[in-house]
């Protein structure tokens, strides 16, 4: 399966990945991959797919969005990833 990129946003706290992924999806017409949280810190990572174009607008409303709420450790764009990754993450 080949995605034409990934979108991740990391923030701080569930509530807040929630807005970030409902900001994201309502941006462009991007796919929700996963969320993974992290152990500790209440670090959560929000991950979408779709086109190059529609994952940067959905990351950067994401990012906004999260920012509004608390802190937004990294906002990243990743084009043509390598098929590994898009399995590690399901």
């Amino acid at each position: 399966m080949i995605v034409g990129a990934l979108g991740l946003v990391e923030v701080r706290g569930l509530v807040t990945g929630i807005h970030v992924l409902d900001a994201m999806i309502k941006a462009a017409g991007v796919k929700h991959i996963c969320t993974k949280k992290k152990m500790g810190g209440g670090l959560v990572t929000v991950v979408v797919e779709g086109d190059v174009g529609a994952v940067k607008a959905a990351v950067e409303a994401g990012g906004e969005a999260g920012s509004r709420i608390s802190e937004v450790f990294c906002a990243e764009v990743i084009a043509r990833p390598h098929e590994g990754i898009i399995e590690y993450l399901k």
